[in-house]
């Protein structure tokens, strides 16, 4: 359990979209909170949003509210984070992680998180 990895980043223009993904084991998803986060450089790392395992709520900062969404499907066990409106500084790796939480929390850093993906690059141009 705990193993993640993220797909679905790339070079977009701003106003653009992406949808990243988070393929993790069954088990994963049915036990661990999962959240995405971002780092961008020179700059500490960000989290972005959170799903429960338990209910299937989730969480968004206001900063990318209405912009960003994550969901889950089960069949694929793949998390994602549609990301619509995409601007220059959105660029960053995007990172999502997993916790053995039944309700996510997403503190500013993710420093609570115990199980991360490599990482996928997403680069918004102007």
């Amino acid at each position: 359990q705990g193993h993640l990895v993220e797909s679905g980043g790339g070079l977009v223009q701003a106003g653009g979209s992406l949808r990243l993904s988070c393929e993790a084991s069954r088990y994963t998803l049915d036990y661990y909170a999962i959240g995405w986060f971002r780092q961008a450089p020179g700059k500490e790392r960000e989290g972005l949003s959170c799903i429960s395992p338990s209910d299937g709520s989730t969480y968004i900062v206001d900063s990318v509210k209405g912009r960003f969404t994550i969901s889950r499907d089960n069949a694929k066990n793949t998390l994602y984070l549609q990301m619509n409106s995409l601007k220059p500084e959105d660029t960053a790796v995007y990172y999502c992680a997993a916790k053995h939480l039944t309700f996510c929390v997403l503190g500013p850093h993710g420093y609570e998180y115990d199980y991360w993906g490599q990482g996928t690059q997403v680069t918004v141009s102007s």
